[in-house]
C-alpha cells in the first residue's frame, strides 16, 4: 500500500452498543477496501457521548490513519459528532457554504422556501461543521458530512455511507489501491492440533517475509460440508510471487504429513 495508510473506522450511536440496530458498517467498509486491495487497521463502536466522541476524536486526529466515521452527524439531540469534532479541534461549529447551498436546495425541493422557517433552521444546523472542515457531498440525500484532514464523517444510514466512503476510495484515496491483487489461500486439517502446525507456520514466515500465515480452529459447524467437522483451518496471505511460493510449501508440508484435509479455495483481497 502506498504512503504505508492505515484505514479506521469508527461506528457511532447508542443503537447500536445496546443491540437496538445491528451494525452493518464493518464488514461493508472491509468489503469495500478488499475490492480494492487494501485492508481495514482497527474498528471502534462508540456511545452517543460528546465528551467520550471528543477524547476519541483529539487521539485519531493527531494521528495519520484514514478514518471513516459513520453515525451522529444530523441535529437532533443525540447527535454529538460535529460538535464533539470542534471540540477535539479547539475549533468553532459555522455553517459551511457548500452545506448552506445543498441544503436550501433540498429544503425547496421539498417545497420549504424560507430559510428562516423553523423546519429549514434545524436542517441547516446538519450544516454546521468545525471551522475548516471541507464538506464531503452526499449523493442520496444532498445533505453533506464532512472531511477533517483524512477522516471523513458521514451520516450513519448505510444508503448514504458506503457511496461516500466508495467516492473517496475511488477519487484521493485511489492512488492507494496496490497494482497487485493480496491473496489468501487456505485449506482445512481433520485432526489436528493447533501446536502441531505452529513450527510449519514459523518456518514459512521466517522464509517468505510478507507473508503471513494464519489458524483458525473450529468445532464444526454440523452437517455434511466440509467444515461440518471439528478442524483447523491454516493458511498464507500476501502478494505474490511470495505467496504463489509459500503456499506450494505449505501443501507440500501438509502432505508430507499425511494430515487429512479439505479445500476451502483462495481468495484475492484486491
Amino acid at each position: 500500500m502506498q504512503d504505508g495508510a492505515r484505514f479506521g473506522l469508527y461506528v457511532i450511536g447508542d443503537e447500536i452498543l445496546s443491540g437496538r440496530r445491528a451494525d452493518r458498517h464493518l464488514s461493508q467498509v472491509i468489503a469495500l477496501l478488499g475490492a480494492r486491495g487494501l485492508a481495514l487497521s482497527w474498528a471502534r463502536f462508540l456511545p452517543d457521548d460528546r465528551a467520550v466522541l471528543a477524547a476519541e476524536f483529539s487521539r485519531s486526529l493527531a494521528g495519520s490513519d484514514i478514518v471513516f466515521s459513520c453515525g451522529g452527524i444530523g441535529a437532533t439531540p443525540d447527535d454529538h459528532t460535529r460538535q464533539a469534532v470542534a471540540e477535539a479541534m479547539g475549533a468553532r461549529l459555522a455553517l459551511h457554504p457548500f452545506a448552506r447551498d445543498a441544503i436550501l436546495a433540498v429544503l425547496r425541493a421539498r417545497g420549504v422556501t424560507d430559510p428562516d422557517a423553523p423546519d429549514a433552521r434545524r436542517a441547516l444546523q446538519m450544516g454546521e461543521f468545525p471551522e475548516g472542515a471541507q464538506a464531503l457531498p452526499n449523493p442520496y440525500n444532498g445533505v453533506p458530512g464532512f472531511t477533517v484532514g483524512r477522516h471523513h464523517f458521514v451520516p450513519g444510514f448505510p444508503v448514504m455511507a458506503w457511496p461516500m466512503i466508495e467516492s473517496l476510495l475511488d477519487g484521493p484515496y485511489a492512488a492507494l489501491a496496490p497494482a497487485q491483487r493480496k491473496e489468501e489461500h487456505s485449506l482445512l486439517l481433520y485432526g489436528v492440533a493447533e501446536s502441531s502446525i505452529t513450527p510449519l507456520m514459523l518456518e514459512i514466515e521466517e522464509r517468505f517475509p510478507g507473508v503471513r500465515t494464519f489458524s483458525l480452529p473450529s468445532v464444526g459447524e454440523g452437517g455434511t460440508g466440509p467444515r461440518g467437522r471439528r478442524h483447523v483451518e491454516l493458511g498464507v496471505k500476501g502478494w505474490a510471487p511470495a505467496i504463489g511460493q509459500a503456499w506450494e510449501l505449505l501443501r507440500a508440508r501438509v502432505a508430507q504429513a499425511q494430515y487429512e484435509t479439505g479445500e476451502t479455495g483462495s481468495s484475492g483481497e484486491g
